[in-house]
């Protein structure tokens, strides 16, 4: 009896060890398939005739080709955050486009949300918030209101509106587009200064910091991959991609004492109201000075 036990355990240890070698066998063997067989990395051709509102991008130069690659393989593979940005543009493009061109602004210049703020209202670490990231200074120059109870960076209409007049103000300024599109980043001032001092009239023969050498390209980057997402790689259905709600508009000129009173009485709750409305910052609108203030309201 005790010999048949002992050689019933040598005999389960002995398949337990034949089944634990094979199965790490083949998972190593799994791995390599997946990552040989299923995944490739390949170097990607750059588009010979790439433009930034008009203006080319003089790819034929070996700095600029190096850098422009760098931005295309960047924003390539990084495939969650690419499949990201392909669906929130779906929803907010429509929303930004129209009122380029209605202050006057080319097309490619939505594609600066992108690259600014990944079309999301983010705070950077310098304080600049809303999709195209301003900071309160500059916000307020430019006539916005930000304050603790009413912050207008949030305000995609708005903020859309003050991008606007800074980049005509630039491009009047530089007499380029992409320049304009580089000064938004640095600043009219130092973009000025630069040119200056290097003694040159474009973007592509000016050294800057890291950061305003790469945002042309990426910016360009971004047109190309979200313009071509499947030449990239990027598959996905309609159904998958993000949409806007529809909405009215409310215009109010007095104060709200509490927004999630305000939002049932339209049958939507205080999240709801909040999504569609992020520039009310706090429970409550003061308006003191009896402003009108448009609030939109989800139609359900």
């Amino acid at each position: 009896m005790q010999r048949s036990i002992r050689f019933l355990s040598i005999l389960s240890i002995s398949i337990l060890s034949i089944l634990f070698f094979n199965a790490e066998y083949i998972s190593v063997k799994e791995i390599d398939k997946n990552t040989a067989d299923t995944y490739n990395i390949k170097a990607l051709k750059i588009p010979s005739n790439l433009t930034f509102s008009g203006e080319k991008v003089p790819t034929n130069r070996d700095d600029v080709k190096e850098r422009m690659d760098r931005e295309l393989l960047v924003n390539t593979y990084w495939q969650s955050n690419g499949l990201l940005l392909i669906k929130r543009a779906h929803k907010y493009f429509p929303v930004i486009e129209p009122l380029l061109e209605k202050y006057g602004i080319p097309n490619d210049f939505k594609y600066l949300a992108v690259a600014e703020s990944g079309l999301q209202n983010n705070t950077s670490s310098a304080g600049a918030s809303g999709f195209w990231q301003f900071l309160k200074s500059s916000a307020r120059e430019y006539g916005l209101e930000v304050n603790s109870n009413v912050d207008e960076r949030y305000n995609l209409e708005k903020a859309t509106k003050v991008a606007a007049d800074y980049l005509k103000k630039s491009k009047d300024r530089f007499g380029s587009w992409t320049l304009a599109a580089a000064a938004y980043n640095a600043g009219n001032s130092r973009i000025a200064k630069n040119l200056q001092k290097q003694q040159v009239d474009n973007y592509y023969d000016l050294l800057l910091n890291t950061e305003t050498s790469r945002y042309i390209f990426r910016i360009v980057a971004l047109k190309e991959v979200l313009s071509n997402p499947k030449k990239y790689g990027f598959e996905f259905q309609d159904e998958d991609l993000y949409r806007l709600a529809k909405t009215k508009v409310v215009t109010v000129d007095t104060v709200i004492t509490n927004i999630a009173s305000f939002a049932k009485g339209f049958n939507i709750n205080y999240k709801e109201l909040k999504l569609y409305n992020p520039w009310l910052r706090e429970n409550k609108l003061n308006n003191k000075s009896r402003k009108l203030y448009e609030i939109k309201i989800p139609i359900k």
